[in-house]
């Protein structure tokens, strides 16, 4: 007579460390999925974002100094890639030194209902921390659109990170001629070849 108990025994305790390990891994298999979706929501969160940026733009001509600016800049970055994108609304510009020439400038010159918006979108060259509070001059290079015509630009900009916000200060000049920007004669020197612009942003993230 042959005698099993040993294999049976072997078996049995087998069968317990298979439910023990079991027992310990089936959390662990639970949260490893909570743990990937709680990672990318708060990667989600961590995009700034703004809908009331600042850009201002002057044009100091010979005989005539024309400002105006817009509050409505709205804009996206992700720290993650560093990749941006800005875009404002032509007719959201106000200023000018009077109506007839702000009407000039939405249906003459920047053909606002043909090209409604300007935008600028690409991505940071430097490296920035926006985890903890500092300040960094970095380099954006990217799409600026303006009037239709795209030019590649790399634009300077100062960020700050101070409690979880993300201030954007930057200044840089727009030649007109290389978004086809036509200035008539009778009024050339009233209207600069080059304007200058100046943008500022306090983005948050949600």
């Amino acid at each position: 007579m042959c005698d099993n108990s040993i294999p049976v025994k072997s078996a049995i305790k087998k069968e317990k460390l298979i439910c023990f390990i079991r027992t310990i891994l089936r959390p662990i298999i639970l949260f490893v999925p909570i743990l990937a979706l709680t990672v990318t929501h708060l990667y989600a969160q961590q995009k700034f974002s703004t809908e009331k940026g600042e850009v201002s733009f002057t044009s100091n001509a010979e005989l005539e100094i024309i400002k105006a600016s817009s509050n409505k800049v709205r804009g996206i970055l992700d720290p993650s890639s560093n990749q941006f994108a800005f875009t404002v609304e032509i007719n959201s510009f106000k200023g000018f030194n009077s109506d007839l020439q702000r009407e000039h400038f939405m249906d003459n010159y920047m053909e606002a209902e043909k090209y409604p918006r300007a935008s600028f979108s690409g991505k940071l060259i430097e490296q920035v921390d926006f985890s903890k509070d500092g300040e960094y001059d970095v380099r954006a290079k990217g799409d600026l659109d303006v009037h239709g015509q795209k030019q590649i630009r790399i634009l300077k900009s100062k960020m700050t990170v101070r409690n979880g916000t993300l201030f954007i200060e930057s200044k840089f000049s727009i030649p007109l001629d290389e978004h086809s920007i036509l200035i008539p004669k009778i009024v050339n020197q009233k209207i600069a070849t080059e304007i200058e612009v100046s943008f500022k942003a306090s983005m948050s993230t949600h």
